[in-house]
């Protein structure tokens, strides 16, 4: 058999070849450049939803928890001695920053404390809490917004790239078959594919983390209001 009809025969049969291995060995090394890139974030966001998913369901569920705790009669005191200094969770963690600014307060003004100085700056460090523990909650979530709004373009960034070497190749070969257009089309097009598997799970997460993120804010504000009301009351009974 004639050696060069191997070769054409091989070099065909590679051409042919479209599973995921040979696409990624044939592509250029820009666009081999931009498919490395979008799966290392596609892993990088499964890495980041798998980890929100579980934090923010072990909020809720310690958050119920503690909840049922709180509003089950226990003493103040004996709830915020239990906790001790290092609460597991937000939810407790702002009762104990007010706890432990209401002992502050009596500690160092004794039973000249104003009430209303007192509500006020409770009510400061509660928020102030609030705010931090939100945001190391959202942390990645940035990421997760990135890669759904800029993976799409990155991957038709190695689609137009591809493209422009297979109108290239039927330049240099003058020959406008298929079988010359095929696999460079198949390349980029494979660099958009993997730019939108990057893309849509990082949006749909990104959504369902956003929104259950915000609806555990309200319930922390909610939880400040009511406990800052029980403080208030007592307070009141004690005459400050």
């Amino acid at each position: 058999m004639d050696p060069a009809a191997i070769v054409e025969g091989s070099v065909a049969l590679a051409a042919s070849d479209f599973s995921i291995m040979s696409m990624f060995a044939r592509a250029d090394i820009v666009v081999k450049a931009v498919m490395i890139g979008l799966i290392v974030a596609s892993l990088w966001s499964w890495t980041v939803i798998f980890d929100k998913w579980m934090r923010v369901g072990s909020l809720s569920r310690k958050a119920d928890k503690f909840e049922d705790v709180f509003w089950s009669g226990k003493s103040l005191d004996d709830l915020y001695q239990n906790l001790g200094h290092k609460p597991a969770h937000p939810m407790a963690v702002v009762f104990v920053s007010a706890m432990r600014e209401l002992r502050r307060s009596f500690e160092k003004r004794g039973e000249s404390s104003q009430l209303f100085n007192v509500k006020d700056r409770i009510e400061k460090v509660m928020n102030v809490t609030i705010s931090r523990e939100m945001a190391t909650a959202e942390k990645n979530l940035g990421f997760l917004a990135t890669v759904g709004s800029t993976a799409p373009f990155v991957g038709l960034f190695g689609t137009v790239w591809g493209i422009m070497n297979a109108f290239q190749s039927i330049a240099a070969s003058r020959d406008t078959s298929l079988a010359v257009v095929a696999p460079g089309i198949a390349e980029a097009l494979f660099a958009t594919a993997l730019g939108l598997l990057a893309a849509i799970p990082a949006v749909i997460f990104y959504n369902k983390f956003t929104n259950d993120l915000n609806r555990y804010s309200v319930r922390l504000e909610g939880f400040a209001e009511e406990f800052s009301a029980i403080l208030s009351r007592q307070l009141e009974e004690r005459g400050i």
